[in-house]
């Protein structure tokens, strides 16, 4: 026993544990491979050294070098992925199943790396505009900022993704500026341990930014307060039952529950088996029965086909899952490892022997059960189960057991409709697939779908080829579900960030707002020089730099000659008779000449500072120009990002955007947008 490491927790800034306690053993064989630790841990030590270390270290970077430092962590982390396959394979995961997790779980802090960069400001004030006028002399604005809480996450994540359920939860906590820490499931937790120490051997990590538990979370949710988090992903009851704790009701502290659920896959009425959409209903189904041993929250429980299609679903998935392979992930051909611990081996299969009842088993162990590979007798290996219902409206186990594992019931329906309901069953999930080759079934059950699930996949075979799997929750698109999927959410691009900041709604004068958020608010002061904003490098332009352009008056010949140059002959700006009929009353400017005739009066032609212009953002046309009215434009710096980036040269540079206003002869505005442009450094 002496020779079994023991497993340390990260607190304070040091390692804790010397002195074994609870046992962990591979799902493989059963044989031991860790302890966690004895000793107990100080979890004042802990939330005051987050607070007091963490916070601090966070806060002297904006969102853009945390960002940045997300993006150095993954790139160290996918380096030595290698060390991290080696340590997964002990939960018995195949090498596809642990590339979900390891490679999955590093794509995330690469994603969260891409859009912070892109999406954030390099400061810690996050505008969540625009500004809203609230009075009719333009002096009072409103606008809202989401800034840092000035808190605590603690991440309690489930055993069936170690390095992925940590990570997904750190990326977008770390770049809101909250300290976490993470406490894994203890069975699996050794991958999460060998995770976090390579994490913070990088000198990537703030010290105080992390901190890991092994074992118990003991009096840590007692100790949390109103500006901490808490975010969840495991079963239903613990869910319940960690929601329920008195202080984080007393404190209001933020809850969020990712839970497992009894997702749904439905196979439309107007998919027959010589559709394209069959087969592929069926290889997703089997796929994520499979998949990590059928230990995902958002694995497929209920497959919910037509009366008249249950016996071919059932004969193809026989003969998928026949062909499959389990036993030693190290053993090649092997397509299924084991569950994560005999302990879980016993719970499903109480639930399978739950769900057996009154229903029909069309696969079991007894179709050829064999895991392959030494010592994997005593291992936690247990065999795909498909079972059928065919009176699903009335059978209540099938929608409120969960068997985690590779376990599934095909469920019969007679119309669409009563196919949804039976989803709904449920009573909320994390994700259902449909699969249809019609439209008109898409647009009808979707809507009904969403009421009930987190996200939905509609399965064709237009989609097959970039899809990426029921089961594959995606950093850009939200991740969670109502009523038993816990009611939270997760992921979804930087809505994921916004849930660990703080919103605030301010209200003052738009020069006001404008100092706060960083950003220029119209009708704010601008300054003005003989200076050319264009002229003024990165670091020397302020927000609110401003230029008032000379004046310009549209002639006739205008337009024909951008409608020559564009081949744009709308009626609007040739047709004088057709013109009279129109709101309008007569010919008008094309919208994108306005757009390029206020290019023409703002922009600096020699070279210099300004590098390019990128894009354009809330382009809208307000009102019409006509023949013979003149029009200027207003120039504005309105937002800066420094991105900390260098051009091929090695000179730096920084993101500014600027606010253009096109008046006319009478002051009115006629396009607003804003330009994206690269603009050059000194130094």
């Amino acid at each position: 026993m002496s020779n079994i490491a023991t497993l340390q927790s990260l607190i304070a800034g040091r390692w804790l544990g010397q002195e074994a306690h609870m046992p962990l053993h591979s799902a493989l064989d059963n044989q031991l491979i860790f302890h966690t630790h004895a000793e107990k841990i100080d979890f004042d030590e802990a939330l005051g050294y987050a607070r007091k270390t963490g916070i601090p270290q966070l806060m002297q970077l904006d969102f853009q070098k945390r960002a940045q430092r997300l993006k150095a962590l993954a790139l160290y982390l996918m380096e030595r992925k290698e060390e991290l396959y080696e340590i997964s394979h002990l939960t018995g995961a195949t090498r596809a199943d642990s590339w979900v997790d390891v490679e999955g779980g590093i794509g995330t802090l690469f994603a969260y790396a891409s859009m912070g960069s892109r999406e954030l400001p390099s400061s810690n004030v996050l505008h969540e505009g625009p500004a809203i006028p609230l009075g009719k002399r333009g002096g009072f604005s409103g606008t809202h900022i989401l800034v840092p809480r000035g808190g605590v996450a603690v991440h309690i994540n489930a055993f069936n993704f170690p390095i992925w359920g940590m990570l997904e939860k750190f990326a977008p906590s770390f770049l809101a500026a909250m300290p976490c820490i993470v406490k894994p499931a203890t069975a699996t937790s050794y991958l999460t341990h060998a995770t976090v120490r390579m994490m913070m051997e990088s000198n990537l990590v703030p010290e105080g930014a992390l901190q890991l538990v092994i074992g118990s979370t003991g009096d840590l949710l007692d100790r949390l307060g109103g500006f901490d988090a808490v975010t969840f992903t495991g079963s239903a009851d613990t869910a319940a039952k960690l929601r329920g704790n008195p202080n984080l009701t007393r404190e209001s502290v933020p809850f969020t529950a990712e839970a497992d659920s009894l997702n749904a896959a439905i196979l439309a009425p107007d998919v027959t088996p010589d559709d394209p959409e069959f087969d592929l209903f069926v290889k997703e189904v089997a796929r994520e029965m499979t998949g990590k041993a059928g230990q995902k929250c958002t694995a497929i429980r209920r497959i919910i086909v037509p009366e008249s299609q249950a016996q071919a679903v059932g004969e193809r998935l026989r003969e998928r899952l026949a062909k499959i392979t389990i036993g030693n992930p190290k053993i090649e051909g092997v397509r299924m490892g084991a569950l994560a611990s005999m302990d879980q081996h016993r719970d499903v299969s109480e639930r399978v022997e739950m769900l057996a009842r009154g229903n029909e088993v069309l696969f079991s162990a007894r179709d050829g059960f064999a895991p392959v590979g030494e010592g994997c007798a005593n291992g936690a290996f247990f065999a795909p189960t498909l079972l059928l219902c065919r009176n699903a409206l009335v059978n209540d186990a099938v929608h409120d057991i969960e068997a985690f594992g590779p376990v599934s019931t095909i469920m019969t329906y007679g119309d669409i409709d009563e196919a949804l309901h039976l989803a709904a069953r449920g009573k909320g999930s994390l994700v259902t697939t449909l699969a249809t080759k019609d439209p008109a079934i898409a647009a009808h059950a979707v809507p009904v779908a969403a009421a009930s699930h987190g996200r939905v996949l509609i399965l064709d075979r237009e989609a097959s080829v970039d899809n990426t799997g029921h089961g594959s929750p995606l950093p850009q698109l939200k991740h969670g579900g109502p009523g038993r999927a816990g009611g939270g959410e997760e992921l979804g691009g930087i809505r994921a960030v916004k849930h660990f900041l703080q919103r605030a709604a301010v209200q003052g004068s738009p020069t006001m707002l404008g100092a706060v958020t960083g950003e220029y608010v119209r009708g704010g002061a601008v300054k003005e020089s003989d200076i050319h904003p264009f002229r003024r490098y990165f670091e020397d332009l302020e927000i609110g730099h401003s230029l008032l352009t000379h004046r310009r008056t549209v002639s006739e010949a205008d337009i024909v000659n951008f409608g020559g140059v564009s081949g744009d002959y709308f009626y609007m700006h040739f047709d004088e008779i057709a013109a009279k009929d129109t709101q309008f009353g007569k010919r008008i400017a094309h919208g994108y000449f306005v757009l390029s005739a206020a290019a023409g009066l703002f922009v600096s032609p020699a070279p210099g500072p300004v590098l390019a212009n990128y894009g354009l953002d809330n382009l809208r046309f307000v009102a019409p120009v006509a023949i013979g009215d003149t029009i200027r434009a207003r120039l504005t710096c309105k937002r800066k990002v420094d991105r900390n980036r260098t051009d091929e040269q090695g000179r730096g540079q920084g993101v500014v955007a600027w606010d253009v206003q096109v008046t006319n002869q009478n002051d009115e505005l006629v396009a607003s947008y804003d330009i994206l442009t690269l603009v050059q450094k000194r130094g």
